[in-house]
């Protein structure tokens, strides 16, 4: 993980005082407002350790967004509108999400801020991929929970965003989970690209930024049950960003889910029954049947 240096505590008599670990996006916790300078310069302070990682850049960043940010985020999510979606599956199990649009005020113009222009030049500077886009309708993103008892096992995200026509390249994960430890399941885990081994592991702790250039073959996730004492659900913001780099060349698919080795973790036999289904049809055919097929549980 990268974290910046903390300075030195003040003597004070016998005592030391404690001085505040700057953030590395500053960002004023009222307006919410980010220097586009500042942002720049703190990616290219990190790009190098990002963009060095094998098999593919990511990156782990603790104290990534002044505290009293998330904090004031994680009492306006005290209370939770209904979910606009609900995964309960073998791959994915008690993970659901809530759009930006319907959060309370604050927590929503995050997501705006963490889209706008200063941002993504931070975003630019760090993994080195020019022209990025943000999605203004935040498709699979927004504020992710994992209750006890869940997971979200290893996969590829989808490739391509239909709506805009984009090819996805970057994701950002923020978690919210404070005194968060290992023991309590949920750590984000990126694997090799033959998903052979594991190459990282991050505990989801409060102000830990996690990001990856996302491919085909990027495969990450959250497969370990998530178990804490009290009952905490595990809890992120997401966010992700393309680039207009996509053609009538590229296949898109959907979230492709692969087990890890000797493991219990199940194929997903629902997306390859899909996938099948689409190299068959004629596309205007497969878009009428496949949501009436997925109800019935196809």
């Amino acid at each position: 993980m990268v974290t910046p240096s903390p300075e030195s505590g003040v003597r004070v008599g016998l005592s030391f005082e404690k001085v505040q670990v700057m953030s590395i996006i500053q960002m004023d916790p009222e307006t919410l407002e980010i220097s586009s300078s500042e942002a720049a310069a703190a990616g290219a302070a990190v790009a190098e350790s990002y963009r060095s990682k094998s098999p593919y850049p990511y990156g782990g960043f603790d104290n990534f967004l002044p505290e009293a940010v998330l904090d004031r985020v994680l009492q306006e999510l005290r209370d939770l509108p209904e979910a606009e979606d609900m995964f309960n599956r073998p791959q994915e199990k008690l993970k659901t999400s809530y759009s930006p649009e319907r959060l309370p005020p604050y927590t929503r113009n995050l997501f705006y801020v963490l889209n706008s222009r200063p941002f993504i030049r931070f975003l630019e500077e760090m993994t080195g991929i020019n022209g990025l886009i943000p999605d203004p309708y935040f498709a699979g993103g927004g504020v992710h929970v994992v209750a006890n008892g869940g997971h979200l096992d290893i996969h590829a995200d989808f490739n391509h965003n239909a709506k805009l026509n984009l090819e996805r390249r970057l994701n950002i994960l923020i978690y919210l989970n404070k005194d968060w430890k290992k023991e309590y399941g949920g750590s984000f885990e990126i694997w090799n690209t033959d998903m052979t081994e594991q190459v990282a592991s991050f505990v989801p702790e409060f102000n830990r930024m996690c990001c990856f250039n996302t491919r085909s073959d990027t495969w990450h996730g959250n497969p370990e049950t998530v178990n804490h004492p009290e009952g905490e659900p595990r809890m992120s913001l997401a966010l992700y960003y393309y680039t207009a780099t996509w053609d009538h060349t590229r296949k898109a698919h959907t979230t492709l889910f692969k087990p890890r080795p000797g493991t219990v973790d199940q194929v997903d036999r629902q997306t390859r029954r899909t996938e099948r289904l689409q190299d068959i049809l004629p596309p205007v055919v497969f878009r009428k049947v496949i949501g009436r097929l997925q109800r019935l549980g196809f």
